[in-house]
This record gives C-alpha cells, structure tokens and sequence, in this order.
C-alpha cells in the first residue's frame, strides 16, 4: 500500500499532492521540494472506501513526518472534484494542509512548456504537483468557497435560460408551417394571452373556427383583436395541420410557461440569498440589476483576490491584447480568456446602459464617432464598466460618474505630458541609423515621430 521504508527514510517539510479528478474515481500523486516521488501514482474511487483510503494515507505521512506541510492541489474538472475537495477542506484545520482548486488551462500551459506529450490520468496528477510546486508563492490556498452552493444554482438558471431560448425558437419553427399568421405577434416578447391562445387553438385550422366571444375571454384579447386572428386564420397558408401539430404545439407552450415560471422563481431565489452590501452598491450603477449583480459578484467573490483593476480584467479576459514583433504591430482586440460567463454578464451590463446610464451612452457614441464599430465599442465599455466596479467594490462607494471624469482628464493630461517628452528607451545605448539594414515598413515606422498607440482600452 504504503512504501514506508521509503517515507521513513524521507527528511522533506514539503510535499506536494497532485489530484486529477474524473467521474467516479481520482488520481493521485506525491512529489517533495524536489519533485521526484514520494507516493507513486495511485487511483481512489469516489465512494465512502475511497475517501477513507485517502484519509489514512495523509494521515500516515503526517504520522511518519513530524514536521510536514502537503500542499494539495486539485484540478477543476465541472464538480467531478467537489467531493474530493470538501474531504481535504475538513482536514485542513486538523493538519498543516493547503488547499487550492486549480484551473485546468493553467496546468496545460504550464505541461507544455515542459514539452510533456504524454496525456495519461498519472502523467495529469503529475504536473498538476509540479505546478502547485513551481508556482506555490504565487498561488492562494485554502480560500474560503462562500459561493460554492449559489454557484450551483446560477448554472442552473443559465440552463434553464438556454432551454427557455431553445423552445421559443422550437416553437416558431412549428408556427410558421402551423400557424403562420400568428407570428406577426411573436415579433417581441410573447405575452401570456398569446401562449392562452396557442394552447386552445395550436393551429390556423382550429383558430379559423375559434368564436370570437370565447376569444375575447381571454385577457388582453379585444373584440377586433379576436376578428383580427380568426380573419387571418381563415387566410391561412398553414401546411402543418394535423392532431399531431396540435399536441406538439401545445407541448411546446406548456414547457415554455413552466419554464418561465422556473426562471422567474429561481432569480428571486439568487436575490434573495445574495443580498448583501456588494450587490446594492453594484445596482447604483443604471445598468445593473438584482440578477446581474449577484451574477458579478459570483464571478468576483471578494475584491481583495485582485490587486487591481487589471488583474480583475484579465480574470474576465475583457483586456486588450496585441501582437508587435519586428516589423508587424497587430491591432488591439479582446483577450476572452477568462471567465466567459462574467463577459456574458458585462455584455447584457453594456446593452443595458448604452440606453439607461447617461455618461456610458456618451462615451458609447463618442467611440463611434472616432470609427468604432458597435461590438467593438461595447468591448472597450465592458473594460471600463469593470474597472468602475473595481474602484465601487475596493471603495465601498456608489457610483458616481464623476470619478471617471476626473480619472478620465488627469489620464489624458498625463499622456499628453509623456507625449511631450518621450524617449525611447530601449535606443538609449544607440540612436537610430537609416543605413542600417531595415525594412521598409521598419524604416517608414521610425519617420514616423508621434505613431498612434494600440491603447483604447485602458479608459
């Protein structure tokens, strides 16, 4: 089980666990200071005798080494890891453990840059250990996971959303051989008096028979409303007719108004456990509501993990990136590397203020104005708009444009002033020569004395 004569013999203060966790069982693997193998690799399963398996192994390296601290880190794989996660997280107060959940591109890169080919569930809960090990001064351990549970239930309601989405489109595709003429309403939101509708008469046939005081009884269905469908009905071009329509069509609706109803309790359910202070100072921004404010502060946790509003930018992966490499310079587009559902949020965050928040909208058409397109526009927005949150979050202030003004001219004051005086300092051992043996492009670059600066994201 154990090599004991080999951990006996072992003087180590530091060992580092890798774990690669996959569906029903994990891999594991302990390496010391030096990364070369304590424990070889071994494979638990994910039930009561597995955990009690790994329970006595931990406890025999403590047992063995007096003075131990085992850094443990597991890979995020979508919760195949939370159990094996919540097992360490008990332990971490009884012994000298440190506990992180690791992203799983992170252990790529780093895989890649020690040109390992080799993809084995041994070779992963390896280098896994060896990151933890390389990067330990730099990784946070033993965080505190408040949301975990909230999480759970706001992946919940992004499905359920997607579902929703799903089924109208589903519907419209019956509709337009069913029903046709009905979709002149559908053009917005649908309401509830259209789904009544839909559910009493699915089909062009069955509502060209409809009565109009029947119609009229339900809500929002005026008397030339009424005269209205059925006229149209009759008109029909409708090819999909059959009982079957019907009930597909009805089905349809009903998984629609259920899943209405699900969205809409659900959201309440996030408001209401994630009411605290962050939120309310999230929603003094015009642009944010209930929901997408716990959405932000999920993605965020605590604002003290970020140092700064760059480092908070990069996690949303809303940071401009650019390529300059001898004589090409790339334009500046965004990262999208971290975190795709904070984007998602952000994005709805910039649509909604583009119309409600007077000083986004101006700066909104002010980029438009010096050639942005409107995607392009909103990206440069969805990295100011979260720098705003930073500043609100790390202050604990309300929002205030204002602020942004100010920190808006003091920034173009100083660019000008650095504009003025600028040196290039990577010439300062030589100054340019023409004779050298450079490109065009090189050459009709370094004429150019006030080249435009791939930087419109930074405010």
């Amino acid at each position: 089980m154990m090599g004991k004569n080999k951990l006996k013999g072992a003087t180590m203060k530091r060992f580092y666990v890798g774990a690669d966790a996959s569906k029903g069982y994990c891999d594991f693997i302990v390496l010391d200071e030096n990364l070369k193998v304590i424990e070889e690799h071994f494979q638990l399963d994910d039930i009561y005798e597995g955990h009690k398996v790994l329970l006595r192994i931990i406890k025999n390296l403590f047992r063995i080494h007096k003075q131990l601290t085992v850094y443990f880190g597991i890979e995020s794989t979508g919760g195949y890891e939370n159990n094996w996660f919540s097992l360490i997280w008990e332990l971490k107060d009884e012994y000298n453990i440190k506990l992180i959940r690791l992203n799983p591109k992170n252990v790529y890169h780093q895989k890649k840059a020690s040109q390992n080919k080799i993809t084995t569930d041994k070779q992963s809960a390896k280098s896994i250990a060896e990151y933890v090990k390389l990067h330990e001064n730099k990784l946070r351990f033993n965080q505190d996971q408040q949301y975990t549970d909230l999480r759970k239930l706001w992946s919940h309601l992004k499905m359920s959303k997607k579902q929703f989405c799903q089924s109208t489109n589903q519907l419209e595709k019956y509709l337009y051989s069913a029903n046709p003429e009905i979709l002149s309403y559908c053009k917005h939101n649908e309401s509830d008096w259209l789904y009544k509708v839909l559910k009493r008469y699915p089909t062009a046939v069955k509502l060209s028979r409809a009565r109009i005081k029947t119609l009229c009884k339900i809500p929002y269905v005026t008397e030339q409303k009424a005269r209205e469908l059925v006229n149209r009905a009759k008109n029909s071009v409708a090819s999909f007719t059959s009982e079957l329509a019907e009930r597909l069509i009805v089905r349809m609706v009903d998984e629609i108004i259920l899943l209405r109803k699900v969205i809409k309790e659900m959201e309440e359910e996030i408001i209401k456990i994630c009411n605290i202070p962050e939120v309310n100072l999230l929603k003094s921004f015009s642009g944010i509501s209930d929901v997408s404010g716990c959405g932000l502060i999920l993605e965020i946790e605590r604002i003290q993990r970020f140092k700064s509003a760059k480092k908070l930018a990069s996690y949303f992966g809303v940071h401009p990136v650019f390529k300059e490499s001898g004589d090409g310079v790339s334009c500046p587009k965004m990262s999208k590397e971290g975190r795709s559902e904070g984007r998602r949020i952000l994005f709805n965050v910039v649509k909604s203020a583009i119309v409600h928040n007077k000083w986004i909208k101006q700066l909104y058409e002010e980029y438009q104005k010096k050639g942005k397109s409107k995607l392009s526009a909103m990206g440069i927005l969805m990295h100011k708009i979260l720098r705003m949150i930073y500043g609100m979050l790390k202050n604990k202030t309300k929002y205030n444009p204002d602020i942004d003004k100010r920190n808006r001219k003091r920034f173009f004051k100083m660019k000008e002033k650095n504009n003025n005086r600028k040196v290039d300092k990577t010439r300062r051992f030589q100054s340019e020569n023409d004779n050298s043996p450079i490109s065009r492009r090189q050459y009709k670059k370094r004429k150019e004395q006030n080249a435009a600066s791939p930087n419109d994201f930074d405010h």
